[in-house]
């Protein structure tokens, strides 16, 4: 049995199975998937576990060199956005599209990650780095 890093087995292989360039999206729990695109639902309940406890998690198991963030986060939801940004590498290149581009951008991801976050535009698209 794994005693750290990421438990959740659909995450775990997920996150083995990445490579540079790859992408996946954290979301909240009203965030669509698209069709043919895993989801890997860990939503217990209204706030449960967060996105940001999901983030953080992710963050510490996965090399991430760009994110991808709805516009409308930075009004709708600025404590969230300033959660977020504490959280990333100064080399992150941080991109703002519309919330509507987000959710058709999710239609190349390898997979969505749904949590109980229910605060507005909770969504983030992370992209793998390398370690090499």
């Amino acid at each position: 049995m794994k005693k750290h890093g990421l438990l959740n087995s659909n995450l775990a292989k997920m996150a083995a199975d990445l490579g540079h360039t790859d992408r996946v999206c954290i979301g909240d729990l009203g965030l669509p998937v698209p069709d043919g695109v895993s989801k890997i639902d860990l939503a217990l309940k209204h706030g449960l576990p967060s996105f940001q406890d999901v983030l953080d998690n992710y963050l510490d198991n996965i090399l991430v060199e760009k994110v991808i963030l709805a516009e409308e986060i930075k009004t709708e939801n600025p404590n969230q956005l300033e959660q977020i940004l504490k959280k990333l590498d100064a080399s992150v290149d941080v991109v703002y599209v519309s919330h509507e581009e987000l959710k058709a951008l999710n239609k190349h991801v390898k997979a969505v990650v749904r949590t109980g976050e229910d605060t507005p535009y909770s969504n983030i698209i992370l992209q793998s780095g390398v370690t090499l």
